[in-house]
């Protein structure tokens, strides 16, 4: 089968070119004839706009030839932006598979205008399948496109090697974009506190700030917070392995890989309880959840972890079981080439 997919391109630091960058690491490209597309790259906005204009003259000189369109979508400006390329694949004639990814279309859609709504319906109705990352996902679709074909398709991770982790050595790793949607005021305000009642806690941030107040503020805790910079490969598998305890307060979420990774890494999970999270983590069984945007209750609950490295032990052994079961990405990949293939033969 010939398949076109379009996302941002595989360099950019985001979620969905982790999600692609997967696919590749597991072989998908091996299984099909695949081509991937990037229309965004992350820098100026001279830059964004030259990789666009260079991405959909390469999409129109490879729709002809292909069979099936997969495109990576996420909400506000990556819809607008993915909508050009639907509606010349919806003209072309060809089998259209929309992957949803965004975590706040909700908001997105819900508080657009009548307009937008009726656009967003119209793009979306193009496709042959919709899939979707969360159980909460797929019932927002199936009332907005109560006669299009929803499939949900969580994502999933490669399971590293087991290694035995050091428990109790109060090391927190927070994995993405630095900004205040991600709970990053609220994760900084609990260090003082932590700080006064674990000495040796430390705080590694793995990501790019997008937030030079709350870069200034995390700069307040030399002794306790440590910024990493975007991390990938090797560096990001061996704080993984060092870290104890991965926490993810976001606000609004489709179903992060980083939180899958922990979790496949044996750390124990605190996370807030939005978009696809809670269909990966049970509560207190191999995670902890809280609201977003409530700091007494992260303090609270990362206190709880660095307090107790048995129950951290017991939370990060069930959540790699969890992610070794029904998360694994050898089975992802074979579900989505099943997708195309049922597709390839309508």
């Amino acid at each position: 089968m010939k398949v076109l997919m379009i996302g941002p391109a595989r360099s950019v630091h985001g979620g969905i070119s982790g999600v692609v960058n997967n696919y590749y690491d597991a072989g998908l490209d091996k299984k099909i004839d695949l081509t991937y597309i990037g229309t965004m790259v992350d820098g100026s906005k001279v830059r964004k706009l030259l990789q666009a204009g260079i991405a959909l003259v390469k999409y129109v000189c490879c729709l002809p030839g292909t069979e099936i369109v997969h495109v990576n979508v996420a909400s506000d400006a990556s819809f607008m932006r993915k909508s050009v390329f639907i509606r010349l694949a919806h003209l072309a004639g060809k089998k259209l598979v929309l992957h949803h990814h965004g975590g706040d279309f909700v908001n997105y859609y819900e508080k657009g205008s009548a307009k937008r709504r009726a656009y967003v319906k119209r793009i979306f109705g193009m496709a042959d399948t919709v899939l979707v990352l969360s159980d909460s996902w797929k019932q927002f679709w199936e009332k907005v496109l109560p006669e299009q074909e929803i499939i949900l398709l969580p994502n999933a991770v490669q399971i590293p090697q087991q290694n035995k982790k050091q428990y109790g050595q109060h090391k927190i790793l927070f994995l993405g974009r630095l900004c205040k949607d991600k709970g990053i005021a609220e994760l900084l305000s609990c260090i003082p506190k932590l700080a006064a009642k674990y000495p040796d806690l430390m705080l590694y941030l793995g990501g790019i700030w997008e937030d030079s107040q709350l870069q200034k503020e995390a700069e307040k805790y030399p002794e306790h917070v440590k910024w990493l910079g975007w991390i990938n490969g090797e560096d990001k598998a061996r704080y993984l392995q060092e870290c104890d305890i991965f926490v993810l307060p976001t606000y609004f979420e489709g179903l992060p890989v980083s939180l899958l990774e922990a979790m496949a890494s044996s750390c124990a999970v605190a996370a807030t309880r939005v978009g696809g999270i809670p269909m990966v983590v049970t509560e207190e069984q191999d995670g902890i959840l809280t609201e977003p945007k409530d700091a007494e209750a992260l303090f609270e609950m990362l206190d709880r972890l660095l307090g107790d490295k048995l129950l951290c032990e017991k939370l990060g052994n069930a959540a790699r079981q969890k992610i070794q079961q029904k998360y694994s990405l050898s089975e992802n990949i074979n579900r989505l080439v099943g997708i195309y293939r049922k597709l390839a033969e309508k």
